[in-house]
């Protein structure tokens, strides 16, 4: 039976990547910039570069969860034209939006009940969403049907490894995830703060290396340490407008691993909210999580 992938705009999905797969519903988020709202993703005013831009000059961001109207306004047009529906969605250890589909979905099962609507909570973010999504997509191209390919993304969404670094302590003090005297003798240390989203899908700093140079060769030892090439030859490098410091990263991972498929794109706002311009992301099938 067909059906529908959906994922939501936390998922910055590699343009590279996608030309090659079938067509992926990409739900957009709402992104409030001091008093005014956007909207990120198809049709939305906001594109990444601009929202850096704003970042850049001292207005900082948030978010807001996807209501349960607006998954109704994706899932059910796919619905009506016989599709069934799967939706990869953003970590529910950074996002309520993940029950607002679930609420959703149970009342768009009693409406339809003949189509199947399923929801993975995929415990990864951004650039890490994206992979798992574009992964799921080359395995429903090949054959895979609905329930299969579900069962397969809750086996393996822990095997997507996110390493981030970030440029600035700012959005992280703005966020409550670092004290202001922890932000402030980072950046007088030039601090590059090494996190992760673990396995609860949550955002964690890990490691705090000292200069972007350093940074990128913790990142390197990492993949080094886990990464399951036999499953999966591509690597994403996500990167918060800061094309300079991706292609520093994409030297590194070509010098290191010269069988690497290495796909550079862009990190949006729903996670350049929280990581501020400037963040560098490794994201690579493996075992280190």
């Amino acid at each position: 039976m067909l059906y529908q992938i959906f994922t939501d705009a936390t998922a910055d999905v590699c343009d590279s990547m996608l030309r090659v797969l079938p067509d992926i519903e990409i739900i957009p988020m709402e992104v409030a910039i001091g008093e005014e709202n956007y909207v990120y993703g198809r049709k939305g005013r906001l594109t990444a570069s601009g929202f850096y831009a704003m970042q850049r000059a001292g207005r900082f961001a948030s978010t807001a969860q996807i209501n349960p109207v607006a998954y109704a306004n994706a899932f059910e047009p796919a619905l009506q034209s016989g599709l069934d529906v799967l939706y990869l969605g953003f970590s529910s250890g950074m996002s309520g939006s993940l029950n607002n589909a679930r609420l959703c979905m149970e009342e768009l099962r009693a409406r339809y009940p003949e189509r199947k609507l399923i929801c993975i909570d995929t415990l990864c973010a951004s650039v890490g969403e994206g992979f798992l999504v574009c992964e799921a997509a080359r395995k429903q191209r090949e054959g895979m049907d609905i329930d299969t390919l579900a069962a397969w993304a809750q086996q393996n969404r822990l095997k997507i490894c996110h390493w981030f670094t970030v440029d600035t302590f700012e959005h992280l003090k703005h966020g409550g995830r670092v004290s202001a005297a922890s932000a402030a003798v980072g950046s007088m240390l030039n601090i590059k703060p090494l996190l992760h989203v673990d396995e609860q899908g949550k955002l964690a700093v890990m490691k705090k290396p000292r200069g972007r140079r350093k940074a990128i060769a913790e990142q390197i030892a990492l993949m080094e340490q886990g990464w399951m090439k036999e499953v999966s030859s591509r690597v994403v490098i996500g990167h918060g407008d800061d094309q300079e410091a991706a292609g520093m990263l994409a030297d590194a991972v070509c010098a290191h691993f010269p069988e690497a498929e290495v796909h550079v794109t862009q990190i949006g706002p729903v996670i350049g909210t929280h990581t501020g311009p400037g963040m560098l992301a490794l994201i690579y099938w493996g075992n280190n999580r």
